[in-house]
């Protein structure tokens, strides 16, 4: 793959982790996730999950506890290097759950390795944006 397909591919995989994301789509985010021990996630305020199993367990608790999610990004940075290449977002996350909305922005990196020519989300890390 050329650099600007490799860009194209990971801009693409991005946005469809924030589309299962929206959409509340566990089967879908499985497709998107390295499934290995190594995979790491960082929810805003939350502690480091290690392993797809946790990883797992914890988009399952948010899509079961939440109602809708509407999710508004802008891609910051995208670098590339090889077989990993990193993607750092503003998100803007609206929730509702049981009856409430809030609004959550925060600033994410999402790290993607490239495993058997498919490029497989590795690690995602949400800091909340304190205003």
């Amino acid at each position: 793959m050329t650099d600007s397909s490799d860009k194209e591919a990971i801009i693409a995989v991005n946005e469809a982790f924030y589309r299962v994301f929206s959409n509340r789509d566990i089967g879908s985010m499985r497709l998107i996730w390295w499934q290995g021990a190594t995979s790491l996630c960082i929810h805003p305020g939350g502690k480091v999950l290690m392993g797809w199993e946790s990883i797992q367990a914890s988009w399952e608790s948010i899509f079961r506890n939440t109602n809708s999610l509407e999710i508004d990004i802008e891609v910051i940075k995208v670098e590339i290097d090889q077989a990993i290449a990193y993607v750092v977002v503003q998100e803007i996350v609206l929730q509702s759950s049981r009856g409430r909305k809030v609004k959550a922005p925060s600033l994410a990196t999402n790290i993607f390795q490239k495993m058997a020519q498919q490029w497989y989300l590795i690690h995602h890390h949400g800091s909340p944006i304190v205003r």
